[in-house]
């Protein structure tokens, strides 16, 4: 039920989905004579496309959560595992056309296999299922095997989790697959936006990880306050840092993870 709920709250509140309706509320309003409050939410609507159109906003709530949580400074010495979060691979294109089609997070699947060449005895996991809620698709776990298997990766060494749907069942799911012993490092790879919520499920599963963040979106620095030129790539990054705080709140509410933004 609640991923269900997750998919319909997100596609309401997506800001150009709430910008769209806001401005239809508005003229509604007029038709129906509330002149003054219809021209209210007019213009409340353009403000807010305005908004996430030509500022830095985007950016900036990008690179609070980008920078909660950094790679580590020293690499271990072993490591047991990777573990690579899904996201990374067009699933409806894949289905459609019979390829193999990275998206803009395709970092997490190419570092993981860079990792895994660095680390030669280590296992790597990769976890994604169908994340589509209301249409026929499938698993990312297809494209992975797919991929990896492509660049020479030995199957031997590729743990494949088909279930999870979201982050939280990446998490419970590679616990199960992983079965870490003690003592064991296992990197977590997932883009740094989204790793202070995947760190917060994987310990609250109890499986202590190291992330490893990749797929960044922001500059560094000062850089972070100028916004694009092109508009477009201004509201992605409003979209995407909004969409990743309200499932932040979402999972926090639920108990899913135990504190509202989870930090080092």
């Amino acid at each position: 039920m609640f991923f269900y709920l997750a998919k319909i709250g997100w596609f309401l509140l997506q800001p150009l989905v709430a910008v769209i309706a806001i401005a239809a509320l508005g003229w509604i309003a007029m038709r129906l004579g509330f002149g003054r409050l219809g021209g209210a939410m007019t213009l409340l609507a353009a403000v807010i496309l305005v908004l996430v159109s030509l500022s830095p906003l985007g950016l900036v709530m990008t690179a609070a959560l980008e920078n909660r949580f950094p790679r580590p400074n020293v690499m271990p010495e072993n490591v047991a595992g990777i573990i690579v979060l899904g996201g990374s691979f067009d699933t409806r294109v894949a289905r459609t056309r019979g390829v193999v089609e990275l998206n803009e997070a395709a970092d997490r699947v190419t570092t993981a296999l860079a990792l895994a060449r660095m680390y030669p005895e280590a296992t790597l996991l990769f976890s994604g299922g169908v994340a589509a809620a209301f249409s026929d698709d499938v698993p990312e776990t297809q494209s992975a095997e797919a991929f990896y298997l492509s660049m020479g990766l030995d199957p031997n060494r590729l743990k494949l989790d088909a279930r999870a749907r979201d982050t939280f069942e990446n998490a419970k799911y590679s616990l199960e697959l992983a079965d870490p012993k003690q003592g064991e490092t296992w990197l977590l790879i997932t883009s740094a936006y989204h790793m202070p919520r995947a760190v917060g499920c994987f310990r609250t599963v109890g499986f202590d990880v190291t992330p490893y963040p990749v797929d960044y979106r922001t500059p560094g620095g000062a850089e972070v306050w100028r916004p694009s030129t092109a508009t477009t790539r201004n509201l992605e990054k409003v979209h995407f840092a909004l969409r990743e705080y309200l499932g932040l709140a979402a999972y926090w509410f639920v108990g899913r993870i135990d504190s509202l933004i989870p930090a080092p």
